[in-house]
């Protein structure tokens, strides 16, 4: 006789009398603190959490899988909200519904009810972030606050070289910003994609996947891979920022202006639909 499976946890499960409903979320960073509540700035969170109230579902804040920065943008945010048996709005409806109370700047892609035992936090195998760069003489004006502008002829080459020896499990102290968490991290994948010009101009994408981040990691690793595509670091240079532990070693944190988190992993997920528009 098959057993059935051991129930969640019980931060695992809703409440009593609640069911639990996952949406992916997409916002422009600009006009926000970072998805986490603020005291005194708006947070996505909140603005998430009001549209709910509107609805009449207002008891338990939505919960995201990534706290992102001020300033970072979101393709394809996993987030999960508690909401009483009784409430009447169908998933199918439901982004529609909230929509209608949300700013231009934030917007529910869809909804559906949870699969039993998620979280959308503890839940997430592997977090996904692209960084975005405008590798142009001049600056565009559609990509403002979209991506960094950078002059062009980075070589690509020697960038890739560096991501390809920053990846895999390492202490990375050396890109992360006030972190007072364990510094060791497993970074699955980096790469940086040129853009389609036959110089390389246009706009650039760095593929950062990893199950979990320090404070301003991917922008410490992107500010590094600049130093060397702009020839200021020999790419065996980040061995030895690796291993100094020092955050002076490594690249500036670049803006967070061009930083996307673009799609999580969950167990029973496909992986082709984790990451939507970032490649």
């Amino acid at each position: 006789m098959t057993r059935p499976p051991a129930p969640p946890p019980p931060a695992f499960r809703p409440p009593d009398g609640h069911r639990r409903l996952r949406l992916t979320v997409a916002w422009d960073g600009a006009p926000f603190a970072g998805w986490q509540a603020q005291a005194n700035a708006p947070s996505v969170q909140d603005t998430l959490h009001a549209a709910f109230a509107r609805l009449g579902a207002d008891r338990f804040r939505p919960v995201a899988a990534g706290r992102t920065d001020a300033g970072v943008h979101a393709e394809a945010m996993p987030v999960h909200v508690d909401v009483p048996g009784t409430f009447r709005v169908p998933p199918e409806r439901l982004a529609r519904a909230l929509n209608a109370w949300l700013p231009p700047t934030v917007a529910v892609l869809d909804a559906q009810p949870a699969p039993f035992g998620f979280h959308a936090r503890f839940s997430c195998l592997e977090r996904r972030y692209v960084y975005r760069l405008w590798c142009a003489p001049q600056r565009h004006p559609l990509w403002a606050g979209r991506a960094l502008h950078v002059p062009p002829a980075l070589d690509v080459a020697a960038m890739n070289a560096a991501a390809q020896a920053l990846t895999g499990t390492h202490d990375f102290a050396a890109f992360a910003t006030q972190e007072d968490r364990q510094t060791v991290r497993e970074l699955r994948h980096l790469t940086v994609v040129p853009g389609a010009a036959a110089d390389g101009a246009g706009l650039w994408a760095i593929h950062v996947h990893g199950e979990s981040f320090l404070r301003h990691m991917v922008r410490g690793l992107v500010g590094t891979l600049l130093l060397v595509g702009q020839g200021k670091l020999d790419p065996a240079g980040v061995q030895g920022i690796l291993h100094s532990r020092q955050r002076a070693q490594a690249g500036a944190n670049v803006a967070a202006s061009g930083l996307y988190f673009a799609g999580a992993l969950y167990p029973g997920d496909p992986a082709s639909t984790t990451i939507r528009s970032s490649r």
